[in-house]
């Protein structure tokens, strides 16, 4: 299915290099046959102007089709330099100009341009070299020059708007799996739970140990926590006016008590409350899961530090750890599904902790400083509660 899948999307990707090959190429043929008109419309136009210096010259009568030759030609742009006047004139060429130095130094730069574009064609009569006529490209042409450039655009903002349309929906549909699968995870753990609840009353009537039972309660309160921070995902979280300090210093305490004591926990927080729009499952959740990251990049060994600071619209909360560090160029992908640096692991838990703080809490993460083999600082912010 993969192999077929491939085939299907290199098949696409060589059609429509040749369709774009294909058309590129008949616009140059195209344009080419322009250039070749044009220059042959202006040999003819450069013929009716000799003649019409042949019989000037003999102060004939001018011929009728002469003339309309010469009147004819109202859009390509030409300068006829008369040699033996030294005087430049222009056809087909709007001047503002007005200063007659400054017009001659435009009509001269504008030969040279000409001649880029086009070879010069003589007007002579009796071997005496008369005009030289001049000319660049004609409006129509000069359009076309930019044709290509404006399809290849249309086309790259085309298979551009194509790929975001195929990662939108991918990613949509990697949204509801995954939420599928959190809410299923959740419901399988719901049984087992229910069964956990009733032994621990059972326990109680039994006269067992009541340190042995606080410590079970305390596993059953976590696993429903659990359970319900993976029912939330995939829908609206309820979002209430919670203390961001005393969340946080909740969050601290539970990891610091079951962590090893090789790790050196300190938190800095304020000594008043810091309201923010708060769900509180889903806020242990990303502090845990910041955490735990700090202590595998330790190694299991080392300090975490958490701050938390108050702005004038923001609240801050950093997480500071002595680990390995990251890369600068890692800075972004470290929060992509499945990026991870760790030989075992899902890359899941980043990504997860952006999608709290930014889809459902507005807020905003980012990694704040981090150098390799010193450690890093992640910063999290979120709208004051107003």
């Amino acid at each position: 299915m993969q192999n077929k899948t491939t085939f299907i999307r290199w098949f696409f990707v060589i059609i429509s290099i040749c369709i774009i090959s294909l058309i590129l190429w008949n616009t140059y043929v195209f344009f080419n046959q322009l250039k070749e008109n044009e220059r042959d419309k202006m040999q003819i136009w450069a013929a009716a102007q000799e003649e019409f210096q042949k019989v000037g010259l003999g102060d004939g009568e001018i011929n009728k089709i002469v003339l309309d030759v010469l009147q004819s030609n109202t859009a390509t742009p030409m300068i006829v330099y008369t040699h033996r006047e030294d005087s430049y004139n222009v056809r087909n060429i709007v001047e503002k100009e007005t200063d007659s130095i400054k017009l001659r130094e435009k009509r001269m730069a504008l030969t040279k341009k000409f001649s880029s574009e086009y070879k010069p064609i003589e007007v002579t009569y009796k071997d005496e070299l008369l005009q030289t006529i001049y000319y660049g490209n004609s409006p129509i042409i000069n359009k076309l020059k930019y044709y290509p450039l404006v399809l290849i655009l249309i086309i790259v903002f085309f298979f551009l708007a194509l790929y975001f349309f195929y990662q939108t929906a991918k990613s949509a549909e990697q949204n509801r799996l995954w939420a599928g699968m959190a809410k299923e995870t959740a419901h399988q753990i719901g049984t087992p739970l229910s069964s956990l609840v009733g032994w621990n009353e059972i326990l109680k009537s039994e006269n067992v140990n009541p340190a042995y039972v606080t410590e079970m309660e305390k596993d059953v309160d976590r696993l429903k926590t659990i359970t319900e921070r993976f029912s939330k995902i995939g829908s609206v979280p309820k979002l209430e006016k919670k203390d961001l300090v005393s969340e946080t210093r909740k969050s601290f305490d539970y990891l610091k008590s079951r962590s090893s004591k090789l790790i050196d926990f300190e938190l800095e927080i304020l000594d008043e409350p810091v309201f923010v729009a708060l769900n509180p499952q889903l806020f242990s959740w990303t502090i845990e899961n910041m955490v735990k990251n700090s202590i595998d990049a330790m190694k299991g060994e080392g300090k975490i530090k958490i701050t938390i600071e108050s702005g004038s619209k923001y609240a801050l909360v950093r997480i500071a750890d002595t680990g390995k560090g990251i890369s600068k160029k890692n800075f972004s992908k470290i929060f992509k599904p499945g990026f991870t640096t760790k030989k075992r692991g899902w890359g899941l838990g980043l990504s997860l902790v952006k999608r709290i703080i930014e889809k459902y809490h507005n807020g905003k993460i980012r990694v704040l400083k981090s150098i390799p083999g010193e450690g890093t600082i992640m910063e999290i912010s979120l709208l004051l509660y107003s």
